[in-house]
Parts: C-alpha cells; sequence; structure tokens
C-alpha cells in the first residue's frame, strides 16, 4: 500500500524532481535580458546539457537505493519502507517552449526514450523594453529602473516588463499542473522540467518558501541542476544550482 500525501494541490509520494536550467545560448559572452527572445543554444551550451543528461542518469541509478535507506522515509511513512520500484530512468520531462530550453530537454530525454512535452507558461520572464539589452546598456539609460528592480524586484519590474508576481502566478500554476497530473498517475516518479533562471528561482522560493523579494538570493548557473524530493508534506531540496562542472 502507497502512503499519499496532498501537497500544494499535487499528491507527492517520493516524487523526485529535477529543476534544470537550459544551457548557455549563443551571445552568452555579454550578459544581456534574453528574456521571451528565442536565442538558440551555444554549441557550449548542448556540452554542459550532454553532461547534465549523463549526471542525471548517473543518479537515477542510485536514486531509489538511496530512498529506501533515508530517515525521511522513516518519517513520512504512514505504511512502512517504500516499495522498490526499480526506477532507473525520467518517467517524464517537461519543458518551456523557448528553443534553448527545449533543445536542452531534447537531449536529457532522449536516453530515457520520452519526448519532452511543452508547457509555454514555463518561459521565461518578458524583460519588455529591456529585452536584448546589455546590463551595461539598461543602467546607462534606465539607471533609476535598473536600481529599483534590483533591489526590490517584487515591488518594481522590468520597464514594460511582467512583474515578479505575474511570472511567479504563471509559473506556479503551471508547475502544480505538471505535478499534479504526473503524480496523479504514478505516484512514485522521477521529473525533469526544463526551464529558465527566473522562473526556476520563482519555483524554487514557492518549495522553499522564501519571500519573492528575495528570488535573487538563489542562483541559477547554465545547465543548473536542482534535485527535490517530495516527501509527504516537505519538499526536500537535495540539491540546488549544482550538477556537473562546466
Amino acid at each position: 500500500m502507497h502512503r499519499s500525501t496532498i501537497i500544494g494541490g499535487y499528491t507527492c509520494m517520493a516524487t523526485t524532481l529535477y529543476l534544470i536550467r537550459h544551457g548557455e545560448t549563443e551571445g552568452s559572452e555579454t550578459k544581456r535580458y534574453k528574456g521571451s527572445i528565442d536565442v538558440p543554444l551555444s554549441e557550449h551550451g548542448i556540452a554542459q546539457i550532454k553532461k547534465v543528461s549523463a549526471y542525471i542518469a548517473g543518479r537515477l541509478q542510485e536514486a531509489e537505493a538511496a530512498m529506501q535507506k533515508s530517515y525521511l522515509n522513516d518519517i513520512h511513512s504512514t505504511f512502512g519502507a517504500m516499495p522498490d520500484n526499480g526506477l532507473s530512468k525520467l518517467s517524464a520531462v517537461y519543458c518551456s517552449d523557448l528553443s534553448r530550453a527545449i533543445k536542452s530537454a531534447e537531449i536529457i530525454a532522449a536516453p530515457h526514450g520520452l519526448e519532452p512535452i511543452v508547457v509555454p507558461e514555463l518561459r521565461e520572464r518578458n524583460f519588455g523594453v529591456w529585452e536584448g539589452m546589455s546590463f551595461n546598456e539598461i543602467k546607462e539609460r534606465y539607471p533609476s529602473e535598473f536600481e529599483a528592480w534590483a533591489s526590490d524586484p517584487l515591488k518594481h519590474s522590468p520597464v514594460n516588463g511582467e512583474s515578479t508576481e505575474d511570472v511567479h502566478k504563471r509559473a506556479i500554476r503551471a508547475f502544480d499542473s505538471v505535478m499534479g497530473k504526473y503524480s496523479a498517475e504514478s505516484p512514485s516518479a522521477h521529473i525533469a522540467v526544463v526551464a529558465h533562471g527566473g522562473v526556476n528561482r520563482t519555483i524554487l522560493c514557492h518549495l522553499m518558501g522564501v519571500p519573492l523579494e528575495n528570488i535573487f538570493r538563489i542562483e541559477q548557473d547554465h545547465a543548473a541542476v536542482n534535485i527535490i524530493e517530495f516527501w509527504g508534506l516537505y519538499p526536500v531540496i537535495k540539491l540546488l544550482n549544482g550538477g556537473p562542472l562546466d
């Protein structure tokens, strides 16, 4: 008999989430707000994600045995130890509709015989007039607006761009839908979500109970891997902004 608990609107039974940021994109030598602009992965970005794919495959080989031994299994299990399902493959891969996320997801999904499921609501923030501009260009043209946004990203927004609250609402709504659908079908699962720096931060804030005004206290490098296990009422962060060395 499986244990089953509702968290954030979806059922969790030792479900593992691999939350991943896409790899480096073309033109990344200059830091720019690319946002909703569809920029492809660079060759280096493709190499990064190939390493991530291999890294996740290695983690999956060890994941089931580790869960069996985890003290969290004793704390949160109502019906005794979890069954050994021998899950050594990803169950599903989801991604945003921007090509850099889709390509990253395709590389990660391929070894598991999967096709990525595209979720448009997981796309990066629209930065308004700042999109395509470098950090220095924004600071020169919009110094007060940039300073206000950097100081309080919840109260202020990029000029004519999406607010942090708007990004949070759509990203969490999509995230809950993904987790709810798959957890209901196969409660003990390994799910990958490939998204963007801003979207990943909102999801991590949501899971950790971190106020959105502190969103920039969480780093998300290109090809970052975050691993979250859902144990009953507790999403447990196993890895934050990690993964293979670049």
